[in-house]
């Protein structure tokens, strides 16, 4: 269906697993090799709950590590009207290449996760979206980050009324929105520290890829620990280890300024803590 919108969407993003030929030999390199256009829309239920292994990655990394040549578009969109219109695009481009979208999980019923009827009549697709709610020259840490992570970031950054630190959704991580990142990088000239955070293990999610792509800073990253496994399987550990890496970006002030959260104003609040192997958490 040339002018059509296909779509194959998975129980959990997890289980594309078992698709994994269909995407490598199709769906990734069809174009390449025989010169066939395809426009299949992925939906891959993605992030993490507290629902195991097997219920929590739809393997972001996989898709990234295929990338290349504006082979395929890779979407992590955090609002409905972002949603929609990456699907509007897709109908209307003149050219066709298929869409991975990781779809909500929780954010479908989250009470911050809304677009008014305008965003979805007059916008367009964002490829970033920057931070609203923060004092441009004053702002000391850039988080970047992709999907439902940014919604627990902002519950924090609301409580702590903190206008220091902007959080950057990266909405579309392939093809990779080179102008737009370094536009907003340039918009905040007094940062101390960059960041992509990310509920993923460091040796999954978008960090490796993201890292070769985004050079024009010190990117560090926030996640959890390298892992064998895509996620823990007790919800106990999960919720400490998300409490972690969100804890890291507002942590405690601990100095004599008693801030509200640590705005890296003094020696102990600029070192850089690690991530605890999970062993700790017990």
């Amino acid at each position: 269906m040339p002018n059509g919108l296909t779509i194959w969407e998975a129980q959990f993003g997890d289980f594309n697993n078992v698709a994994q030929v269909i995407i490598d030999q199709y769906i990734s390199s069809a174009e390449e090799k025989w010169g066939l256009m395809n426009g299949i829309t992925l939906f891959l239920p993605h992030g993490y709950e507290g629902q195991g292994p097997e219920h929590s990655s739809a393997r972001m990394e996989r898709f990234l590590a295929l990338c290349a040549n504006n082979n395929m578009q890779v979407v992590n969109a955090t609002t409905p009207a972002n949603f929609y219109h990456v699907l509007r695009r897709q109908v209307k481009r003149e050219f066709t290449t298929p869409l991975i979208i990781f779809t909500p999980k929780s954010l479908l019923r989250h009470p911050k996760c809304t677009s008014s009827l305008n965003e979805l009549s007059e916008n367009k697709f964002k490829e970033v979206i920057d931070d609203e709610n923060v004092i441009a020259n004053e702002v000391r840490r850039v988080v970047f980050c992709t999907g439902k992570i940014y919604y627990d970031l902002l519950e924090k950054k609301e409580q702590f009324e903190a206008k220091d630190i902007a959080l950057v959704r990266v909405e579309q991580l392939y093809p990779w929105p080179e102008k737009q990142i370094q536009k907003i990088i340039n918009k905040y000239p007094n940062t101390k520290r960059w960041i992509w955070a990310q509920e993923e293990p460091e040796n999954m999610g978008a960090w490796r890829f993201v890292k070769e792509k985004l050079t024009s800073v010190d990117l560090k990253p926030l996640a959890r620990l390298a892992s064998g496994s895509p996620a823990v399987g007790l919800n106990k550990l999960h919720v400490t280890g998300q409490e972690e890496i969100i804890g890291k970006i507002f942590r405690k002030c601990t100095c004599e300024l008693n801030n509200k959260y640590c705005g890296l104003q003094c020696e102990e609040g600029s070192k850089r803590e690690d991530i605890k192997q999970q062993h700790t958490y017990l």
